[in-house]
């Protein structure tokens, strides 16, 4: 059952023109943005999209055949780890695309597609195992780093004066000179 609107029911304003959207007049909503019916159309052809497929590039929406035979095209992906153009499969991560066999941890190389990495404040990408032997802080009394213990993504750490210890290797005891 299809809900019923009043006519002068007003959803907002259209993207396109700017004008108020009624439930009389027609509206669908696409990409998170509302359209008028009729302002909803291809940026070649003017053909109306709603529940049909479209297309968009650098904001412009094309139907599918103005999209795939009048040259309009997204513009050419480039990796982010080698500069090479991205003719295949993108992978994109932290906003930035790679070449799947390009996307690895800086530290061991390890391609990480489908695997759980992370990233340093100055988005170097990393295995969750790296970051943690890299950034993990180091312990006052052992001087080992501070790892999560297996299975959890956190690390347990006593703060006491400014350092970080193991809890194993914490004794408890103050030395204030």
């Amino acid at each position: 059952m299809e809900p019923r609107f009043s006519p002068r029911l007003c959803f907002g304003s259209c993207t396109r023109c700017g004008e108020a959207v009624y439930a009389a007049g027609g509206a669908c909503k696409a990409m998170g943005h509302l359209f008028h019916n009729t302002c909803f159309t291809c940026a070649v052809c003017n053909k109306q999209l709603k529940g049909q497929p479209f297309f968009t590039v650098l904001g412009q929406i094309y139907c599918e055949d103005d999209f795939l035979f009048s040259g309009v095209h997204p513009p050419e992906e480039v990796c982010n780890s080698c500069g090479s153009s991205i003719t295949d499969l993108v992978l994109q991560a932290q906003g930035k695309s790679y070449h799947p066999t390009c996307f690895r941890c800086v530290v061991c190389r390890q391609e990480l597609e489908g695997q759980p990495f992370t990233v340093d404040s100055d988005s170097r990408v990393y295995c969750v195992i790296d970051y943690h032997r890299i950034q993990s802080p180091l312990c006052g009394a052992c001087m080992m780093p501070i790892l999560p213990t297996e299975g959890s993504a956190d690390s347990i750490r006593v703060a006491s004066c400014k350092k970080y210890y193991h809890v194993e290797c914490y004794s408890g005891e103050v030395n204030l000179i």
